[in-house]
């Protein structure tokens, strides 16, 4: 059994849901990063180098538990995803109705001003790093980790041996970067709100695959 695709052919609405997606990646692990303390929700291979830095003794204390809690609550993300999708058979907009539902649960939390202590900060970390897991799980094109993504442009640009999606993985690309900034800013000026940036282009990625799954089934 295959993994749900965001994608079919060059359907122009599911590479804008990737987009949508690439930027609610963006955004929860800025928020992560700034408010939560040093840690990254979606970005594993930045957590496990965090991971190596504290346990030579470098780094912020207490970024080892912040590291193991984001390594963990992904990957249970990634686990029920995986079930979700191969197991129940869950259709695409429910697995990202579900990430979204944990995206407004932290975002409600925080702009509540309910996350005071270290220990809330964790909670709130569970939640966007399993929504990540979950979002991580069920695509088809990567939407929250873009090392490969690069990797391949990059190649595909100096070989001149570009393809016709190739605007819409730099897109997505500049998304990340959007999200992250949108964030930064929303934390500078706007704190309350600034977990809610996440749920916005996610909650746009739902809008437009219900209707594509809707218009696909007549």
């Amino acid at each position: 059994m295959s993994t749900p695709t965001l994608l079919t052919g060059c359907d122009p609405r599911g590479q804008w849901a990737l987009l949508l997606l690439s930027a609610a990646s963006g955004a929860a692990d800025a928020f992560v990063f700034i408010c939560v303390g040093q840690v990254f929700a979606g970005v594993m291979t930045g957590n496990l180098v965090l991971l190596g830095a504290s346990a030579a003794g470098v780094g912020e204390h207490g970024v080892a538990l912040r590291v193991i809690t984001a390594l963990v609550s992904y990957g249970f993300g990634v686990m029920c995803g995986a079930w979700m999708s191969e197991r129940l058979r869950w259709p695409l907009p429910v697995m990202l109705l579900i990430e979204v539902a944990l995206l407004a649960a932290a975002a409600v939390l925080w702009a509540l001003d309910l996350i005071t202590s270290g220990g809330d900060r964790l909670g709130l970390l569970v939640l966007i790093a399993a929504a990540m897991g979950i979002q991580g799980r069920i695509r088809a094109t990567p939407t929250n980790y873009f090392t490969g993504t690069l990797t391949s442009l990059v190649s595909r640009v100096t070989l001149r041996s570009r393809n016709q999606d190739d605007g819409w993985v730099a897109g997505r690309l500049l998304a990340v970067v959007a999200g992250a900034a949108v964030t930064a800013l929303a934390v500078r000026f706007w704190p309350g709100a600034a977990a809610t940036v996440a749920v916005a282009p996610a909650a746009g990625a739902l809008l437009i695959e219900s209707v594509r799954r809707r218009l696909s089934r007549g």
